[in-house]
C-alpha cells in the first residue's frame, strides 16, 4: 500500500503520530535534542491536550536560513492546537511531503523522481537511500498504529528516534564538509 493510501485510511491519532514522528526525525536541523518534542509523544500517549507541549517546543527550536531548516519550522509552525481531525489530516500530510523533500534536498544522491508525491504514491524505482529510508519509515509508522492502536505509540517513538540519529549523522557530516 503506498503511503498516500495509508495516510488516507489513518484514524486522528494515527494522523498525529505520523505528523509528529515525520517533526521528530527532522528535529536536529533545528537544533533540537532528543527531548525536545518528548511531550507530544506523551500527550498522543494518553490523548491529552498538547496545546502546552507544543508552544514550549515552538518557543525552545531555532530557526534557519536554508531550505530544509525552513521546511523543519513550517512542519512545527503548522500543527494543529487543539489536534482537531480535519486539521490533524492535513498537516501529517504536509509533514509527509516536507519530511521526504528534506531527505530529499540532504541527500548527496540524486533523486530522479520529478517529486517527493511520486515516491509518496508509491513509484520507489532508483530513490536515493536517504529518501527512501524516510520513506520506509514513515509507512512503517502507518503501519504500526493501524496494526497495533495506542500500543503501536512506543514502536513508533523508537523508529522516529533511529530516523532523528540518521539525519543527525548527516547534518554532522554536512557541518563538516562547510566547515
Amino acid at each position: 500500500m503506498s503511503l498516500v493510501e495509508l495516510i488516507a485510511q489513518a484514524d486522528e491519532r494515527g494522523l498525529a503520530v505520523s505528523g509528529l514522528a515525520c517533526l521528530d526525525r527532522c528535529v536536529p536541523l533545528l537544533g533540537g535534542d532528543d527531548l525536545v518534542l518528548r511531550p507530544l509523544w506523551t500527550s498522543l500517549a494518553d490523548d491529552s491536550d498538547w496545546s502546552e507541549g507544543l508552544e514550549k517546543a515552538r518557543g525552545s527550536l531555532g530557526t534557519g536560513d536554508d531550505e530544509a531548516e525552513v521546511l523543519v519550522r513550517r512542519m512545527l509552525d503548522a500543527a494543529p492546537a487543539p489536534r482537531a481531525a480535519d486539521e490533524v489530516r492535513r498537516w501529517a500530510d504536509a509533514c509527509s511531503v516536507a519530511a521526504l523533500q528534506i531527505h530529499r534536498l540532504l541527500d548527496p544522491a540524486e533523486d530522479p523522481a520529478p517529486s517527493v508525491d511520486t515516491r509518496r504514491e508509491g513509484s520507489t524505482e532508483d530513490m536515493s537511500p536517504l529518501v527512501a529510508a524516510e520513506l520506509r519509515r514513515q509507512v512503517t509508522v502507518l503501519e504500526l498504529l493501524a496494526g497495533h492502536g495506542a500500543a503501536g505509540l512506543r514502536r513508533a517513538l523508537d523508529v522516529s528516534t533511529e530516523g532523528r540519529r540518521v539525519l543527525r549523522a548527516v547534518v554532522s557530516r554536512r557541518a563538516r564538509g562547510r566547515g
